[in-house]
């Protein structure tokens, strides 16, 4: 296992324990705004304080950015590792149980090593750059389907970017009706690792973050996926928008999508 493999799934499962023993005790976390709709509470905070003392441990010179505590740069700054802590943190604090510790590893910006660690299910998604991706100990493999047809699709709601409502409902009301049904469950991170587990043959979402998108981005092409923005192109990281699939999804994605986008998903 590479080195900084070990040390990431070691960071996610300890983060993954500070959450569920919050989890048993939601009355007694505290819960705070962000921005319109956007919430943080204090088991975000700490879960990402243990992920930068597992990390600190063995890579005491590399920068660590964070969703919670931003850029905590250290000297070597080709080695960047890129934490959300609590992918999901409305359904946490509702008690939905589906989200999960996302960490990337980017070496000359470049992603390395990926986990997305579910705490609920205790399932470990994980990649090395150029080695495949697995689940636990079983080879992930994106679905080898040809069309949309019969396909299931991931998705997310704008709901940090509503200016975006209106292009978004046109793009869901052209893919609706040529897959099989569509799901909207609230963490990017593993939407990203269920396509690649081929439970999803495909997904896309507006507005996202670098730490919502690096691992599960990863684990996705290891696994066979291929991943753009909504333009085709790879742009994702910066604009936040994401289209991820098997080859063939992706591509029938952004072909419906293009003649709906307007001028601001169109970076």
């Amino acid at each position: 296992m590479h080195p900084m493999l070990t040390i990431a799934t070691r960071a996610a499962r300890a983060a993954g324990q500070t959450i569920m023993r919050a989890y048993t005790e939601l009355d007694n976390v505290e819960v705070d705004s962000k921005g319109l709709n956007d919430f943080v509470t204090s088991v975000d905070k700490e879960a990402e304080s243990n992920i930068t003392y597992q990390i600190r441990k063995s890579y005491p010179d590399h920068t660590i950015v964070g969703e919670e505590n931003g850029e905590n740069r250290g000297d070597n700054k080709d080695y960047v590792w890129i934490v959300d802590p609590l992918d999901g943190t409305n359904n946490f604090v509702r008690g939905i149980p589906h989200f999960a510790v996302s960490i990337a590893v980017q070496y000359k910006g470049k992603i390395e090593v990926a986990v997305v660690y579910d705490p609920v299910r205790e399932e470990l998604f994980s990649a090395t750059r150029g080695k495949g991706a697995k689940v636990n100990d079983f080879r992930l493999r994106v679905t080898d389907v040809k069309t949309l047809e019969g396909t299931i699709i991931g998705t997310g709601f704008p709901f940090k970017a509503r200016q975006h409502t209106e292009t978004y409902m046109n793009i869901l009301g052209t893919v609706f009706p040529l897959c099989a049904d569509i799901r909207r469950t609230g963490s990017a991170a593993l939407d990203l690792a269920y396509v690649a587990a081929g439970r999803y043959d495909g997904f896309f979402e507006i507005g996202l973050k670098p730490w919502d998108i690096a691992a599960g981005d990863l684990i996705c092409r290891e696994a066979g996926g291929t991943v753009t923005d909504f333009t085709g192109n790879h742009n994702y990281m910066t604009s936040g928008n994401v289209v991820a699939g098997s080859p063939k999804v992706t591509s029938e994605l952004v072909k419906l999508m293009r003649p709906l986008l307007n001028d601001g998903l169109k970076r």
